[in-house]
């Protein structure tokens, strides 16, 4: 039995950590039992470890994994990263003592649902399973079979603490599931902790998303380093799809494409801040930060931070749409406004506001305006800057009224900008607009364009 209880621990299997209180020695702690988990840190002299080579490697192998600055440093930006909900499958070297690509034999794998959750309704669980293994079976040749007695390839089940894996669960939060590889007896079983409260929404854990991500393990995917791919090892939250192209095409590896496939539209990946080709959705202020959207992300820019930090927007606004027009801040009534399509919503902070969303036309626009491209308020005069196609709008603030004579050309108004407008922001008397890959520093008072930038010049690239 220790021969199976060590194997299963290098099968280490699929969980989720959650935040801790920080404090320095409890980030070394925090630290120490990460880099062991995820990263192969080998159990040292306890607290001596942290200015060995071994250590720094680890952080640096780490830092790679989540397209960090590679430091060797357990700096801020490491740390956020080592506190997020996750998954308890080790990033590199996975399943190391094993051969790799393991895969299921034959494409009909059975499945059986041992037990249930008292958080759901049975058809509920039931349902989130079902629709989990469809995910990967839309995009291979797999077929799923239910099995209602007996012993099937992958055996899902609810438990806490220690249920008879020698891998125990560990209470509310922190582990959240954990899967095996394929494989004979326990490979390919699925485990949820019965400590957690498990939803159909965002309210609580999502079964539905970690159950397709821990399926994913159960057929054979490892982690990827994709930020928006199902199979990253962070737990987020989102509608749509799961899939981004990384996962289709890891599983696709292992299985080959689905024969009669209908066609599947996967995710985009998420945006790599120093593509050239790279173009911004919108650009805003909050409270001494940009925020930058871009696809179903956003950068946050922090002058302490060194790095741009890039999360789903999903995961911060669940009920924000995945794709922002555009944004500015208030500084006065302290609001960031953010619109998609014909709607708009109100941050204070990083809070949404009762009420929201509204129509856009509530702000005097017409009818036949379906979308904003760009807004921009400019402290100066308290009035903001509504961008559509070639015209723009000037809202103003205190009153809460659009200014009469608008719309205007946005050709005529800001001489060299002859183009829609994709973003825009104001800093110090300059206007910043960003049409695909340019970003146009504007004088305000001599209207003229100073300078032409790369868009993500602003994003250290």
């Amino acid at each position: 039995t220790t021969m199976i209880a060590l194997l299963l621990l290098v099968l280490v299997a699929h969980s989720f950590a959650l935040p801790v209180p920080t404090g320095d020695k409890d980030d070394w702690l925090l630290a120490e039992k990460y880099l062991r988990k995820f990263y192969g840190l080998p159990a040292g002299l306890q607290g001596r470890q942290r200015t060995s080579d071994a250590f720094q490697d680890k952080i640096k192998d780490m830092q790679r994994f989540f397209n960090l600055k590679v430091t060797g440093n357990l700096d801020d930006n490491t740390l956020e990263v080592m506190k997020q909900a996750r998954c308890g499958v080790p990033d590199i070297g996975e399943y190391n003592h094993f051969p790799r690509h393991l895969k299921w034999p034959n494409n009909n794998v059975t499945f059986r649902i041992v037990n249930y959750t008292p958080d759901l309704q049975k058809s509920d669980v039931d349902r989130a399973i079902r629709n989990a293994l469809n995910v990967w079976a839309d995009v291979t040749p797999l077929t799923f079979k239910k099995l209602h007695r007996g012993i099937a390839d992958i055996m899902i089940s609810f438990g806490s603490k220690e249920h008879g894996d020698y891998n125990p669960f560990d209470g509310p939060n922190g582990l959240l599931a954990h899967a095996y590889p394929p494989g004979q007896g326990i490979g390919g079983d699925t485990h949820f902790d019965e400590d957690e409260h498990w939803s159909k929404d965002s309210s609580t854990y999502n079964l539905f998303i970690v159950a397709a991500h821990e399926l994913g393990h159960a057929l054979g995917m490892g982690h990827s380093t994709d930020a928006g791919a199902l199979m990253y090892p962070v737990y987020s939250y989102a509608t749509g799809f799961p899939l981004a192209e990384d996962d289709i095409e890891g599983i696709q590896a292992l299985y080959g494409p689905n024969p009669d496939s209908r066609k599947v539209k996967p995710k985009p990946d998420a945006p790599n801040k120093c593509d050239p080709m790279l173009t911004f959705d919108a650009v805003t202020e909050l409270r001494g930060e940009t925020i930058i959207f871009k696809d179903r992300f956003y950068w946050r820019l922090h002058p302490q931070m060194p790095e741009p930090e890039q999360t789903l927007i999903k995961s911060t606004w669940p009920s924000i749409p995945n794709k922002v027009d555009a944004a500015y801040e208030n500084p006065e009534k302290d609001l960031v406004i953010i619109f998609s399509g014909i709607r708009m919503w109100a941050l204070n902070g990083y809070s949404l506001v009762d009420g929201y969303p509204k129509y856009i036309h509530k702000l005097g626009l017409p009818k036949k305006i379906r979308k904003i491209d760009a807004a921009v308020h400019i402290s100066d005069t308290g009035k903001t800057l509504l961008f559509t196609d070639e015209d723009y709008w000037s809202y103003d603030e205190a009153t809460s009224t659009m200014d009469t004579g608008y719309p205007r050309s946005i050709e005529e108004d800001f001489p060299g900008m002859d183009d829609e407008i994709d973003a825009a922001a104001y800093h110090y008397g300059y206007l910043y607009f960003f049409h695909e890959q340019m970003q146009y520093e504007y004088s305000y008072s001599s209207r003229k364009v100073i300078r032409i930038m790369r868009t993500n010049s602003m994003l250290n690239c």
